[in-house]
């Protein structure tokens, strides 16, 4: 300021200011002023705050997923070791966190299990779609919070899918082309051919190119290095040639010469992991990790994030600009979309209202005719009811004049009874007094009996 002061006069100064281009003197500066540490200030911020990277591994139970991950961290993760026997495709997520020097990543590895062991494989890939899409919607959540804690938050994301293709030495199966189509608007692919010492160099050569012919036939979008920064722009294009890569993974170390290497041992040799010569392990090492670990990062976030942000709020209805082509603020959007949800929701409240008046009409003439039917049914029983009382009446009538008729008859039948024994009485009683009538005059019966009998039987003699 005091150099601005001390030179010139003001007509200078104005010029100065409106010709920056012309004539324009050099200020010293009283002392450093220290923006260039800028860079410093955000490593060392990123580096206390950690890293995260989530990686997918899609490929056929079988195929050393788990031992490639062992490999590449060149530690032992804790897992269960997966069977042919899972009756559809499942995803098992493990999160580590690992240190190396002072940074620490928090490591996130995603498998799938059972993946091509089904008979019917049609719907393989759409467990692995709906997990990735829910990361994507977990993340839209809570960047839609209204408080936001974006820098503790867990970002789920994936940031790199690892695709194992079987070696087979032919070509790409089906089940491996739908998947990969299905995913490469989602997640970064990067294809790499799983335990590539099962077949010869010259069939690998043969099997990588056939390989890249049919993504490329399909349309299938795989990740590309980034080649626009000059630093890596060399090595990644080198890089770009040799996908897919082939890969040996192996946790055994063998002595090899006067090493100590990971290695694979077989009757009729050894493979080196980390020999070029061998296998594209170190390659894929370094390009994963080394290398292009930010760029996934940053493809994962503002390509295939935002393409899902976008699609999702183009459903929610948010536009950037009207029909006239003039830019739409959040606030009137939200504003006419709520309206919109309220005309639609009093809409609808309506219709139901009407659909349950019409449905409670329905009922009520259903349950007046029901009671229709009771009080017919009701009165068709209660005749019937008086139809049987009247008939039961007659027949306890019939049965007491029965009843009555009987007894008249008892009592008759009881007074002859009574008369004749009576008489029968008074003919005994006649009976004993002519019987004492002729003892007192002397001429008992048996007497007189016995007396002229034996006169008969003389007299007869």
């Amino acid at each position: 300021m005091e150099a601005e002061a001390n030179s010139g006069s003001p007509e200078d100064s104005w010029a100065f200011i409106q010709r920056p281009g012309e004539g324009c003197r050099t200020v010293p500066l009283a002392g450093h002023v220290g923006f260039d540490s800028l860079p410093d200030q955000l490593v060392n911020k990123s580096v206390s705050q950690g890293f995260c990277f989530n990686i997918l591994c899609v490929g056929e139970t079988g195929l050393g997923k788990s031992t490639l991950m062992d490999t590449l961290f060149n530690t032992k993760f804790e897992g269960e070791p997966a069977t042919h026997t899972q009756p559809g495709v499942q995803l098992r997520s493990n999160t580590y966190d690992l240190q190396e020097s002072n940074v620490g990543l928090k490591l996130t590895i995603v498998s799938t299990v059972g993946f091509g062991d089904q008979i019917n494989k049609e719907d393989s890939y759409k467990p692995i779609v709906e997990f990735i899409d829910a990361q994507f919607e977990a993340y839209l959540q809570e960047e839609l919070k209204i408080r936001r804690v974006l820098h503790t938050y867990h970002d789920s994301r994936i940031h790199a899918c690892l695709y194992f293709i079987a070696p087979t030495g032919h070509s790409l199966k089906s089940l491996d082309l739908v998947t990969m189509k299905k995913l490469d608007s989602k997640v970064n692919i990067i294809p790499i051919i799983a335990k590539s010492d099962a077949i010869s160099k010259s069939e690998l050569t043969k099997f990588k190119i056939k390989i890249t012919s049919e993504l490329v036939s399909n349309g299938v979008q795989i990740y590309q290095f980034p080649t626009d920064d000059e630093s890596v722009a060399e090595i990644n294009g080198t890089m770009n040639a040799h996908l897919p890569f082939a890969v040996i993974g192996s946790t055994e170390e063998l002595k090899i010469g006067n090493k100590m290497m990971k290695a694979r041992q077989y009757p009729w040799g050894t493979v080196q992991v980390e020999n070029e010569a061998h296998c594209d392990f170190v390659k894929l090492r370094e390009m994963l990790i080394r290398v292009n670990m930010e760029d996934l990062r940053e493809q994962t976030h503002s390509r295939h994030y935002e393409l899902y942000r976008r699609c999702k709020l183009e459903e929610m209805g948010f536009k950037d600009t009207d029909p006239d082509s003039k830019p739409f603020s959040l606030q009137e959007t939200y504003e006419a979309k709520r309206n919109e949800f309220l005309g639609e929701l009093q809409k609808k409240e309506e219709e139901m209202r009407q659909m349950f008046v019409q449905r409670v009409k329905e009922k009520e003439a259903e349950l007046k005719e029901a009671e229709k039917e009771l009080h017919e049914k009701f009165d068709r029983l209660k005749k019937l009811h008086q139809d049987e009382k009247k008939k039961l009446e007659d027949k306890k009538k019939s049965l007491d004049d029965e009843v009555n008729a009987f007894k008249q008859r008892k009592t008759a039948a009881e007074l002859l009874q009574s008369q004749g024994s009576q008489a029968g009485g008074s003919q005994t009683l006649k009976r004993d007094k002519e019987k004492k009538k002729m003892e007192w005059n002397g001429f008992p019966q048996k007497s007189r009996v016995y007396t002229h009998a034996p006169a008969r039987t003389h007299t007869h003699t």
